[in-house]
Parts: structure tokens; sequence; C-alpha cells
């Protein structure tokens, strides 16, 4: 099975530290690993083999991928002239199996997620595959823990398959983001799992299948299929036409041999600062603290202080500090996803240096 990660998110979220020539997922966010390589070592393992590993990411975070990934093959390094959304990516990603095994079966998985027991993980994409291989367009879907609003859902129906004693599911619908009541419903009703954004199938499959449902894209993919690989100028020309849309509403969504895979292996996919304390170590008061740091009676907050400086909080509750060499955040916990409208006014100001 071959392993593609996606490595081209910008990681607005965790600003100040994640930046356009920075972003998330090479940031040792959690832990003392970049998620991208913690995605890399969960998906086979510390030692397995990375011949089979594809990384699919941006032109500009070419150095970064090679620091970060030295082990992995550089023609299994695939780099975007610009971000077309995840199924331009996929199909890219596809479009290079396809050129060395026509029927592989390829996993799909996020570079920025945090995955607390990766041997777990690995069963699962075992069992996905496996059905992968007799035709099916794998989803993995993850048990909810909580009404949470911001995740998509999967609805589970009925079983189908059994492979290593885990049971196989299709999938009913593919559900948007809810609202808290409707969240509620989705926990209580125990058959609606967490949409993880992770994917196993044959490229014959995927790529039939966007043949059928997104025919521009196809045509698109054709031409980068006769280039060949190699040929950087005319990826530039071509890349930037391809219809910039996602893999969920593009593909999966309409297509009707979609199955489930149900897993528990302690995901997040660490959408912002609110969301460290979930899978980042905590002090005795349940903060989250990296750096020079000194706290105060104080309670339930981030602090990530490794901009070079002592950061000191006092008598704080619920509040996310980052400090860097040129910016500090704060934001109560709360409020942590709107950083993005940060961002939107710094570049209404021109500081895109800040960005």
């Amino acid at each position: 099975m071959y392993v593609v990660i996606m490595a081209g998110g910008s990681g607005t979220r965790f600003w100040p530290r994640s930046r356009r020539r920075l972003p998330k997922q090479f940031l040792n966010i959690v832990g003392e690993r970049p998620l991208l390589r913690a995605a890399v070592d969960n998906a086979v393992g510390s030692s397995g083999d990375r011949s089979c590993v594809l990384v699919v990411a941006g032109t500009s975070h070419q150095p970064l991928v090679e620091q970060c990934l030295p082990d992995v093959p550089r023609a299994n390094l695939l780099y975007e002239p610009v971000g077309r959304n995840t199924a331009p990516a996929i199909g890219f990603a596809c479009v290079e199996i396809a050129r060395r095994e026509p029927h592989a079966v390829a996993a799909v998985l996020p570079s920025d997620h945090v995955i607390g027991d990766p041997v777990a993980l690995r069963a699962a994409l075992a069992a996905a595959a496996a059905a992968a291989a007799d035709g099916a367009i794998v989803t993995i879907g993850i048990q909810p823990t909580r009404p949470e609003t911001g995740y998509g859902y999967i609805a589970r129906g009925d079983q189908i398959a059994v492979h290593g004693g885990q049971p196989i599911y299709r999938v009913s619908s593919f559900v948007e983001k809810p609202k808290r009541e409707v969240a509620e419903r989705y926990l209580a009703a125990g058959n609606y799992f967490w949409n993880a954004g992770m994917f196993v199938f044959r490229v014959d499959v995927m790529l039939a299948a966007i043949r059928a449902h997104m025919p521009e894209l196809a045509r698109g993919l054709d031409q980068l299929a006769a280039l060949g690989g190699g040929d950087d100028a005319a990826l530039a020309r071509l890349y930037p036409q391809l219809p910039a849309q996602s893999i969920d509403f593009g593909v999966m969504e309409r297509v009707d041999n979609v199955a489930m895979v149900p897993a528990n292996f302690g995901w997040s996919d660490v959408g912002s600062w609110a969301a460290l304390p979930e899978v980042a170590a905590l002090d005795s008061n349940r903060n989250v603290v990296a750096g020079d740091t000194v706290l105060v009676d104080c309670a339930e907050c981030v602090v990530d202080a490794r901009g070079g400086r002592l950061v000191a909080l006092v008598g704080c509750r619920d509040l996310v500090v980052v400090d860097t060499e040129d910016a500090v955040l704060v934001v109560p916990r709360e409020r942590s996803q709107e950083v993005r409208q940060v961002l939107a006014e710094l570049e209404r100001n021109g500081r895109t240096n800040l960005l």
C-alpha cells in the first residue's frame, strides 16, 4: 500500500507560530517532531519502508519538506505550483502511483493531525486497504466522544464485510458541520462518526471516479500523466488550470461504492490553539506550556513562549498566549478560532511580512 501525505495546508489558526513560509505541518506543535514527520512515522512505523510514502506539498515549501523527510525518496515528493484543494492534489498523487502500479492501493492522510495510537491507525488502514482492494473507496470514521460542531460527520450504513476482525460498513451519507443540537443527536444515535479526511482506495478506482464526476479534472490529470514527470515548466503551466475543489464534494459525496472503517486511535485535527489540551501534556492546573514561562494562579491556559523571552501570567483562566520573535497573540481559548480575523486585518493593512 502506498501512503500519500497531504502537506499543502497553511495552518492559519496557529498564527503567530504558523506562517506562510512555515505552516503548521512543519512545526512541533505537539511533542518534539514536526507534525509532517510524525504523520509519516505514524502511517508506516518509525522504521517502516519510506519508498511507499508520497508527499504532496507546495513548491515554496520544498526545502522544508526535504529537511523534514530526508528518508523519503526525492522522486516521491510531489510539489504543487499552486494549491488547488484536495481533489487535484489527490489526483496528482494517483497519476504518479498509477505510473508505477496502475492498480495499487493508496491511503491518503493529512499531514497536520495528531494520532495517539499509531498501531491502531495502521490496523485501521490495513482493514481499509483490504476493502479497497475489492474496489471500494474507503474512509476512516472516528468514534465521536463529544457533540463536536467543528467536524463533518459520516453516517454509517449496513455492515458489508469484515477484514482482520474489523467490520466494514457502507456509508449512508456525509454530513456537513452540524449545529450543537444536531451534533448531540448524532452522538446519541451512535451511528455517526467524525470525518477525519482519511481515504483508502485503488488508484484506478479513484481515477475512474474522478473521470465520472469531475471530467474537467480528469482531462487535466490526463495531461499531467502525458508529461511523464520531470517537466516542471509544463506542470507550472497546467496545474493552475485544474479545478479547485475538495475530494469530499467532487467525489466522495457522489459515488456509491463508499465504505467506512470505524476507528478510535486518539485522533485530533488540532484545529486551533484551544485544542492543545486534548493532545499535549498538562501541568497540575491543566495548563499547556512550552518555552520559558512562569504561571501563578493560572488554570486551563495554553502558553507557548518560544519567542526567546520569559512570559509570565498571573491569575489567568482559559487564555491562549503565544509569543514569537515578532508577534504576540493573546486570546480567550473559546475564541482562538478567530485568529483568522487578525490575519485578515494584517492583510488589509499590507503587513504581509507577518503572515
